[in-house]
C-alpha cells in the first residue's frame, strides 16, 4: 500500500522578508508535483516594513478539509516574531532557523532558547548561504525554501519552474538570482542529515484527466463569474474581498464585459441593481461595512424583484474592526439586513471548489427567483489557497427570464402577476409590450403604487413563497452530511470555512470511537430546515461552532427550528481550531454517557 503524506510547513518573517512570495512558491511548486495542497497566509495591516507574515501551507496525497492545528515543519526568518509559534510545532517536528545571524542578539532572543525538549532544530548559516550565491542577504527566503525541499527530497525540478514562474514578468537576472539562491539551500539540505520524522513521500500523479488549479477562494469566485459569463462589475475596494475585482479587472475586459470602480459602496450596489434591471449579468463584492452601506438598495433589489449578485467576504468587526483577520459575524446581517419583509437568497460556500460553483449558479438563482443573492465567504475563505481540479466546465446556464409575448400590448402586462410559484413574467427595457413601472414602493401587478392591506399582505407572500423552490435548485449540494449514519452520540452543525475544521474533529473524533458525524449547510437563507431537522433528530447532542461570539447561525437554526442547540463559537480573529472543536466533541460525548448512567441508575440522581 502506498505511503500517505500530511505534513503542514510554517514560514514565518517580517514584512519585507518574502514570507508570503516564498510560501506562494512553495504550494505552487507541491501542487505541480502532483499533492493536495491547502495553504492560509496570515499577513499585518500595515502595508510594508514591519509587522508579522506568516505562510502556512499542508500538503497530502489524499483529500485534506482544513489547515492542522500544529504545524510539523517551522521556518524562521525573523525570530522575535517565530518565538511565539514554537509551541505551535508539534513534538519531534522541526525547527529551522539561521545560526549565523547578522549581528550579536540579546539574550533571549534567539529562537533556539525557546525550543521544547521534542523540538528537532536545524541551525542553518542562511545570510551566508544567501551571500556566497548571490552577493546578497535578500534571497535568504528562497535559501530557507531551497533547504526544506533538499532536506525532505522533493523535487526539484517543479521548485524551478515555480521560481520561474514567479519572476516571469521581471527582468532574467531576478530569476536566475532566486534559482542560485534555491540550488544553494537545497544542496545544504540534501546533505545535512534528516533526524526528525517528517515524512513526504511522492505523491501519485492523477490519471484522470482534467486540470489541477491553485486557487484562492477569491479567485475561484472571479472564476465563476467568468463561466457563468458575467457582464458588468460594479465594485470598491475593501479587504479582503478586493481581489475578486482585481481578477475581473483583468479577465472581463478581453470577454467583452465591462468593470467599473465606483466612488463608494452605496454607487455600486445601485449600478449592479440597474445593470440587472436592464438584463445583464451583474455582480458587486464587498465585506461586512461595505454591505452595511448595500442594505437600503438590497431592498430595492427585493422590491423591485431584479436580480444581482453580491459577494460579501467577512473580516473582524464591527465598524472597521480588524481587516486583516477573519470572522464569520455578518451572518445576521446578510440574512436579515434591510427594513422591512426583505427576503433575499444567502449562499456560503464552505471551499474553495465551492466558491466557484456558489458564483456561477448564483446568477442563474438571482435571475431565476428574480431577486438579490448573497454568497457569503469569509477572510480565511478569500485567501485561502487549495488545489482545485478542474474535469472540463460545468454547464452553467446561459441568461434566462420569462419574456412577455412580444404581441400583447404593454397596457396588459402584468410584470407582477400572481402565479402559483410566486415567479412573474419577466421582461427588460426595450422589450415589445414590456412597459411598466418599476419602484421601490409598495404595488400591484402592472407595478402601480399601491399601499393596500390586501395589495401589501399578497405581495409580501408572493416574495417570500416564491423562494421555496430554491432549496430545491440543483447544481449545489445545499446540505449534505458527513461521518456516522443513523443515530449518533454527537453532531457539527457547520456553515462557511468553519466546516472543514468541523469534519476534521468529526474524522479525529470518529478514531476515538466516538459515533458522530458533520453536517455542512450551504444555504442560509430561505433555511433547509427539514434536512436540518432530520439530522438533529438523530443526534444526543447537535453543536454549532462558527467563527463569532453570539453564535448567529446557531440562533438562526434554534429559531427556525424551534430546537435547542449548543455553540461552540470562536471570535479569535483565526480560522477555527481543530483542537478546541475535538475537545467540545469529546466533553459532549461524555456528557451523554453521564446522561445515560443517571438515566439507568436513577438512586443515584
Amino acid at each position: 500500500m502506498a505511503k500517505q503524506t500530511d505534513i503542514q510547513i510554517s514560514i514565518c518573517g517580517s514584512a519585507g522578508d518574502g514570507t508570503i512570495a516564498v510560501g506562494d512558491i512553495f504550494k505552487r511548486a507541491m501542487a505541480r508535483a502532483g499533492y493536495r495542497v491547502i495553504a492560509f497566509d496570515h499577513y499585518p495591516a500595515e502595508i510594508r516594513g514591519f509587522g508579522k507574515c506568516i505562510s502556512r501551507t499542508r500538503i497530502s496525497t489524499n483529500q485534506v478539509y482544513s489547515m492542522k492545528s500544529y504545524s510539523d515543519v517551522l521556518v524562521s526568518l525573523n525570530d522575535l516574531h517565530a518565538i511565539p509559534h514554537v509551541g505551535e510545532v508539534r513534538d519531534y517536528g522541526a525547527i529551522i532557523y539561521d545560526s549565523a545571524p547578522m549581528s550579536a542578539v540579546a539574550e533571549g532572543a534567539h529562537i533556539s532558547g525557546h525550543l521544547m525538549p521534542g523540538h528537532l532544530p536545524y541551525a542553518l548559516p542562511i545570510r551566508e548561504l544567501s551571500e556566497l550565491a548571490t552577493g546578497a542577504n535578500r534571497s535568504r527566503n528562497i535559501v530557507a525554501l531551497g533547504f526544506i525541499a533538499g532536506l525532505y527530497q522533493l523535487p526539484q525540478q517543479a521548485f524551478h519552474q515555480a521560481i520561474a514562474a514567479k519572476f516571469e514578468t521581471k527582468a532574467p537576472a531576478v530569476a536566475d538570482t532566486a534559482l542560485a539562491a534555491f540550488d544553494s539551500g537545497f544542496k545544504s539540505g540534501s546533505s545535512t542529515y534528516k533526524f526528525d520524522d517528517v515524512q513526504i513521500d511522492h505523491s501519485r500523479a492523477r490519471k484522470n484527466g482534467g486540470e489541477v488549479r491553485m486557487m484562492t477562494g477569491n479567485g475561484a469566485i472571479a472564476h465563476g463569474c467568468l463561466e457563468a459569463g458575467i457582464e458588468t462589475f460594479f465594485g470598491y475596494p475593501i479587504t479582503p474581498a478586493t481581489g475578486i475585482m482585481e481578477r475581473l479587472a483583468v479577465e472581463m475586459p478581453r470577454r467583452g464585459g465591462r468593470l467599473v470602480q465606483t466612488e463608494d459602496e452605496i454607487a455600486a450596489i445601485s449600478a449592479t441593481i440597474g445593470a440587472g434591471y436592464a438584463g445583464a449579468r451583474a455582480a458587486t463584492a464587498t465585506s461586512g461595512p461595505g454591505l452595511a452601506l448595500m442594505a437600503e438598495m438590497l431592498g430595492l433589489g427585493v422590491m423591485a424583484e431584479v436580480p444581482a449578485v453580491v459577494f460579501v467576504s467577512q473580516r473582524g468587526g464591527p465598524s472597521t474592526g480588524m481587516p486583516t483577520k477573519t470572522e464569520q459575524s455578518d451572518l445576521n446581517l446578510a440574512v436579515w439586513g434591510g427594513h422591512g419583509d426583505a427576503r433575499r437568497i444567502v449562499l456560503a460556500p464552505t471551499n474553495v471548489e465551492g466558491c466557484r460553483r456558489c458564483a456561477a449558479r448564483a446568477f442563474e438563482m438571482a435571475e431565476k427567483f428574480q431577486v438579490p443573492v448573497i454568497v457569503l465567504i469569509d477572510l480565511y475563505l478569500s485567501n485561502r489557497y487549495e488545489t482545485v481540479f478542474l474535469q472540463g466546465e460545468d454547464n452553467f446556464l446561459p441568461k434566462n427570464w420569462q419574456r412577455v409575448d412580444s404581441g400583447a400590448p404593454g397596457d396588459n402586462y402584468r410584470r407582477y402577476e400572481l402565479t402559483a410559484d410566486g415567479l412573474s413574467p419577466r421582461c427588460v427595457p426595450g422589450e415589445a409590450g414590456g412597459i411598466y413601472t418599476a419602484t421601490g414602493l409598495e404595488h400591484d401587478e402592472y407595478g402601480h403604487p399601491n399601499d393596500s392591506p390586501d395589495v401589501h399582505s399578497l405581495m409580501s407572500e408572493k416574495r417570500h413563497e416564491k423562494l421555496r423552490d430554491a432549496m430545491k435548485y440543483p447544481g449545489i449540494n445545499f446540505t449534505k452530511r458527513f461521518g456516522d449514519k443513523g443515530k449518533i452520540d454527537v453532531g457539527l452543525l457547520a456553515w462557511g470555512s468553519t466546516f472543514g475544521e468541523a469534519l476534521e474533529a468529526v474524522l479525529l473524533a470518529r478514531e476515538e470511537g466516538i459515533r458522530c458525524a458533520a453536517m455542512k449547510v450551504v444555504m442560509m437563507s430561505p433555511l433547509p430546515a427539514r434536512p436540518i431537522l432530520r439530522f438533529c433528530n438523530d443526534c444526543q447532542q447537535v453543536l454549532v461552532p462558527e467563527l463569532n461570539y453570539t453564535g448567529q447561525f446557531a440562533n438562526l437554526v434554534s429559531g427556525e427550528l424551534g430546537r435547542p442547540v449548543t455553540r461552540v463559537s470562536h471570535a479569535t480573529g483565526a480560522p477555527m481550531d481543530i483542537n478546541y472543536l475535538l475537545t467540545a466533541i469529546r466533553n459532549a460525548a461524555k456528557q451523554k454517557l453521564r446522561n445515560k448512567t443517571t438515566t439507568s441508575n436513577p438512586t443515584k440522581a
